[in-house]
């Protein structure tokens, strides 16, 4: 069999993404608040593009690059009035009586305050001020900074002592000296090297020491954890009841001391859409306000239109102008497409928004798609990360994008619905006899909607809802 190479001409269609397209798919998928960060740079690297003020008109879409400058200011002399008005503020400034001048050593602190960067107070270092305060000597001073560096972010040693007592040349016992004081510091439970200790800490520091609590925590943590509440009444000869009502008071406690310092940022959510109530009817309003509105600016209009301006300057303004005209394109496309998706929500959930999750309606993004024209992958990331502020809270816009399940009526319930009643089933139950998920399936039978028994434990799981024989009280 011999090979051979050989030539052949095939014709194959392939969609190419311009760069247009990029920043538009890119443009429609972001939060508003990156949206708005996106322009403010476009608006540093872009010289053409400016910010108008909310009250002016919106540019004409028909407005070219090369109109006529004959009734405008020339570039120059435009560009000497700038500079003559920046001078008249200075002089204004320099004559205003209300300007007074500060001292050097006022400036420096000025500058030391507005350049400081304040930051959240860690354990460590709230642990180190309580050491500055209790060490009595240099050398517990030393050890303590090395059980408290080594003490991580949820308030646990985790490094032996053994390694600690070569680190700092000293004794095993002597760092287990220190490590006792530690723990006896704010947070309670800090400085505990596992789960048992922390717990015990806090106990025994709370005048719980030697009661049930303590033996139930010293000996049976792995079956309290379990909810093997039984077996440790029998092992501990005491009643369900006492076991029941002391694990309910470790419940209490804390198992991550360091918690309350974890530099956790908040998520700030800016709602695309806001829905209001009016005269009984809903009306859409996008929220742009936080969105800069630009436009091309006349001083590179009239470059462009200057006979005396060099053709590599016109073709640079050109290329900006060009930039910043699909910018405002894929800006508004964004918002009109996400309008419109929130219109055909609002148009199908209208139930919701005036009665509650009960009457939340089963609706795929296909359905969407389809009635707005639009691929099933635009409308996915139009409502990616975007969320709604509606009379009833806000929610994010894939809240209303729900699989349908069918019922014994003929009509489909949302999966949203559906996890709303197992969750007020379980809410109602005999904490002494809790649902099982096959009891679950009953009643929601009887309801008309038909599940099967690994649904109802995923959304079970879903909603954080323990299995029945963890969820049992005595």
């Amino acid at each position: 069999m011999a090979l051979q190479f050989e030539q052949i001409q095939k014709q194959t269609q392939q969609l190419a993404m311009t760069p247009q397209m990029k920043q538009a798919i890119q443009l429609l998928q972001l939060p508003l608040l990156e949206l708005q960060n996106i322009i403010e740079q476009e608006l540093v690297t872009n010289p053409v593009l400016e910010e108008a003020q909310k009250t002016e008109e919106p540019e004409p879409e028909n407005s070219s690059a090369t109109e006529s400058s004959a009734e405008e200011l020339d570039f120059k002399e435009e560009f000497d009035r700038l500079a003559q008005l920046d001078d008249e503020w200075r002089d204004y400034f320099r004559q205003s009586g209300s300007y007074n001048k500060t001292s050097e050593e006022d400036e420096e602190k000025r500058q030391y305050l507005e350049n400081s960067i304040t930051r959240s107070e860690t354990i460590h270092d709230h642990l180190i001020n309580q050491l500055n305060i209790m060490s009595q000597t240099e050398q517990d001073k030393n050890i303590g900074e090395l059980i408290i560096g080594n003490i991580d972010d949820n308030g646990y040693l985790k490094s032996p002592l053994e390694e600690i007592a070569v680190q700092g040349a000293t004794t095993v016992e002597e760092v287990e000296r220190v490590l006792r004081l530690i723990q006896d510091f704010h947070p309670v439970g800090v400085g505990a090297r596992n789960l048992k200790e922390c717990l015990l800490i806090q106990i025994r520091r709370l005048g719980k020491g030697a009661t049930l609590a303590e033996k139930i925590v010293e000996g049976y943590l792995d079956d309290l954890g379990r909810k093997k509440f039984a077996l440790i009444a029998k092992e501990l000869k005491t009643s369900v009841q006492n076991v029941q009502k002391e694990a309910d008071f470790i419940s209490t406690l804390e198992p991550k001391p360091g918690r309350m310092f974890a530099g956790e940022s908040a998520y700030y959510v800016l709602p695309d859409i806001i829905l209001e109530k009016i005269d009984g009817e809903y009306k859409i309003i996008m929220n742009d306000e936080k969105i800069p509105h630009l436009r091309i600016s006349s001083i590179y209009k009239r470059l462009m239109a200057n006979p005396d301006s060099d053709s590599t300057t016109k073709q640079y303004i050109k290329e900006k102008i060009k930039s910043g005209k699909w910018l405002m394109k894929n800006i508004h496309q964004r918002q009109q497409t996400i309008y419109k998706i929130a219109y055909e929500i609002v148009k199908r959930q209208r139930k919701f928004f005036d009665e509650g999750i009960t009457f939340l309606k089963p609706m795929t993004m296909q359905v969407i798609a389809g009635a707005l024209g639009l691929h099933e992958s635009t409308v996915s990331r139009a409502i990616s990360n975007k969320y709604m502020q509606t009379p009833r809270g806000i929610f994010q816009l894939k809240y209303f994008f729900t699989t349908p399940i069918a019922t014994e009526s003929g009509t489909a319930a949302s999966a949203a619905t559906v996890k709303d009643k197992i969750q007020e089933i379980i809410r109602s139950e005999d904490p002494q006899k809790p649902l099982s998920d096959s009891k679950i399936i009953e009643i929601l039978k009887k309801e008309g909607i038909q599940l099967a028994r690994r649904t109802v434990a995923k959304y079970r799981k879903e909603l954080n809802i323990l299995p029945a024989n963890l969820r049992k009280k005595y």
